[in-house]
């Protein structure tokens, strides 16, 4: 109970940091993560369907952030040309500019970590491993955060 409570309570005070970073920008984490993950992609593009795979949420999640970033103009919308039906979200260029702005803040403040240095980032990161292992986040044999499922 002890290990879970910690964990729990240590993802809202994370959360909390983060989130006022973010809260300028009219962003919250989930809305962050789609558009790094866009950033991440070699066109600056990815259909609904594969956000939910990578960010691991629900498609309505996905719609839901993806109309707020549209709404934002952060993304647009346009038909996938590789299936009739499906929608791709793209990266506009504030998106790219308000990703950016964001992610400098973050890594200002060390995406609320600041009381940890690099090994015991890396040893939290160890312990929870398995665990991500098991819920699929990413396979045994990868090495890094590089690897992880964004």
């Amino acid at each position: 109970m002890a290990a879970i409570t910690s964990i729990m309570r240590a993802h809202q005070i994370l959360l909390s940091r983060v989130d006022a970073v973010l809260k300028p920008y009219g962003l919250t984490f989930a809305r962050y993560e789609a558009l790094v993950l866009l950033t991440f992609s070699r066109t600056g593009e990815l259909s609904l369907s594969k956000i939910g795979e990578r960010l691991m949420v629900h498609p309505t999640s996905v719609t839901n952030t993806v109309d707020r970033l549209e709404r934002a103009g952060l993304v647009a919308r346009r038909p996938n040309p590789l299936d009739g039906r499906g929608v791709l979200a793209a990266i506009t260029g504030r998106g790219r500019e308000v990703v950016e702005e964001a992610t400098r803040e973050l890594m200002a403040m060390e995406f609320g970590l600041e009381e940890y240095d690099a090994g015991q980032c890396r040893q939290v990161f160890d312990l929870l491993r398995p665990l991500r292992i098991a819920a699929g986040d990413f396979t045994e044999g990868a090495e890094g955060a590089a690897k992880e499922r964004a």
